[in-house]
Formats: structure tokens, C-alpha cells, sequence
């Protein structure tokens, strides 16, 4: 029985050392962590090595519910996928686990107070913006990446990869970039 730990952080510039941290002193033998959002499965290729690796009796832990993802279908569906290898889900804030009856039922109601709780956050970070916008308060999201740097480096014959590496950003954000339609400037 292995116990492996899965830490994740939804930006690149965020911090993986406290979750690693918890996750040792837990015991755990094998640490993944990755840095992509969680708001779905898509791209989070530590995470699905995990599932394809679990066998009977092993133990995925994880520091919070949210670690594992931001929708309550999404999180229902990796507990699973892991019941059906055989293998656990442990939480350790609030410590639950799905040994037992009583952690899938705490386990589903932590979801779904997840999932309503980021939805209350969107929606009041809706209106606040709405709410600036009608003073002319908003000027938009600060600009992470240099748009003219990615598209000259495309230019000069990168490719999309290599490109990622150069400015520090996923390669997703690469094709966002160049698939976006042109601006005119003002």
C-alpha cells in the first residue's frame, strides 16, 4: 500500500513548498504536483499518471478538497476512478477519507460548498467590476505576457514549446496568443 500525495497550484508564479511539505510529514512516499488550474481535468497530466498508476489498497492524499478540483462532478468522478482501482482518497484539511461511508457523504457536501463558494466568489468579482466599469474605475486585468515578444519569437521560427519556455508561461497560453484575432491599434 503506497500512499502518494498530488499538490497543485492554479498559476505558475504560486508556491508548491507548503502542500509538499504537509504531504511528507503525512507519509507520503510519492509526491506529484503540478501547476495548472483546477478548473478542470484538462491538462493536468500528473494527476491522470496518479489515477493509471493507483493499484488495491494504495492511498491518493491531498491537502484539500480544492487540490483535486474545483467542480463537484469533476471531484466525484477521480474518487471514482480511484474506488474503482481499488485504491483511497484521503483529505487532510479536514482530515477525510473515503475508507469509510461517512467520508464520501462529507467528502460530496465539501464539493459542492466548494463549488458554490467559487461561484459566489465569480460572481461577486463580477459585480464589483461592472460596478467600476460604470465609473470608469476599470481598466482591466494587468498584462501577464508580452504579446509582441510571442509573436515575434513565432516570427523568428519558434515553435509554440519553445516559445513557452522563453517567456515562462504554458504553451496553452502560447496558442491563445497567436490564435487571438488582431487588435488595430488605437
Amino acid at each position: 500500500m503506497s500512499r502518494i500525495g498530488y499538490a497543485r497550484v492554479s498559476t505558475v508564479d504560486q508556491d508548491l513548498d507548503t502542500q509538499i511539505a504537509k504531504l511528507k510529514a503525512e507519509g507520503c512516499g510519492i509526491i506529484r504536483s503540478e501547476k495548472v488550474s483546477g478548473g478542470s481535468r484538462d491538462g493536468r497530466a500528473e494527476l491522470a499518471t496518479i489515477i493509471e498508476f493507483l493499484r488495491p489498497g494504495d492511498e491518493l492524499v491531498v491537502t484539500r478538497l480544492d487540490r483535486l478540483g474545483r467542480d463537484t462532478r469533476d471531484v466525484l468522478n477521480l474518487i471514482h476512478e480511484c474506488e474503482q482501482r481499488g485504491a483511497f482518497v484521503t483529505v487532510l484539511d479536514p482530515h477525510v477519507s473515503t475508507r469509510g461511508e461517512m467520508g464520501h457523504i462529507v467528502l460530496t457536501v465539501l464539493g459542492m460548498v466548494a463549488q458554490m463558494e467559487r461561484r459566489f466568489i465569480k460572481d461577486r468579482q463580477r459585480e464589483g467590476i461592472e460596478r467600476a466599469k460604470t465609473v470608469g474605475a476599470y481598466k482591466g486585468g494587468r498584462q501577464r505576457l508580452d504579446r509582441n515578444k510571442v509573436i515575434a519569437l513565432r516570427d523568428d521560427g519558434q515553435s509554440p514549446t519553445q516559445i513557452a519556455k522563453v517567456v515562462g508561461c504554458s504553451r496553452m497560453q502560447v496558442y491563445r496568443i497567436l490564435n487571438a484575432p488582431a487588435v488595430a491599434p488605437l
